[in-house]
């Protein structure tokens, strides 16, 4: 197959897709042998092709996906009034332990917190599929291990956890508020 019609199909099942497809995914779809160096080049290519366009195609955790400009969100938000699920302090606090601490487990939230964590914080960054236990800590008790999943980054629009802003940044910006 042409270099070119692969391209197409590329673009076709990530506008298809519902969620981030990933190389593997994408490589499943051919016949022939997809080199990872020509996926990586043809998705780049199509990166570049949507450039000027109201959608992007961005690598994520998960994979690659196509998504709606930032600057179009506004009109877009009109369409759909549906306000996001408003999260506690306490809820964001933990979740930004985790994200920058992790693996950590509950005691550490709370030292560093200073206040217990009720168990329906934790639960809610589960059930919102954005921490999850990875593993259990050698000390009597062997209390869980949370980290922040993927699901946590594609949310946020990034591929690692290095991407997040530093810790300097956010407490100027909470100061500003």
């Amino acid at each position: 197959m042409e270099p070119s019609q692969v391209k197409r199909v590329l673009e076709a099942a990530l506008l298809a897709a519902r969620e981030p497809m990933s190389p593997h995914d994408m490589k499943r779809m051919f016949d022939d042998e997809l080199s990872t160096d020509m996926l990586r080049k043809l998705l780049d290519e199509l990166r570049e092709e949507w450039s000027e366009r109201p959608v992007e195609l961005i690598q994520l955790a998960s994979g690659w996906r196509f998504r709606t400009r930032a600057e179009y969100l506004p009109y877009l938000e009109r369409l759909n009034p549906e306000r996001p699920p408003k999260y506690s302090r306490a809820v964001l606090e933990t979740l930004a332990i985790i994200a920058y601490r992790q693996p950590v487990t509950r005691g550490d939230i709370e030292e560093i917190r200073g206040v217990a964590v009720n168990a329906n914080v934790i639960k809610t960054l589960e059930e919102r599929g954005w921490i999850d236990v990875v593993g259990h800590r050698e000390t009597p008790g062997r209390p869980a291990l949370f980290a922040t999943t993927k699901q946590f980054l594609d949310d946020l629009g990034l591929r690692s956890v290095s991407e997040l802003p530093p810790l300097e940044q956010i407490s100027q910006t909470l100061e500003l508020e």
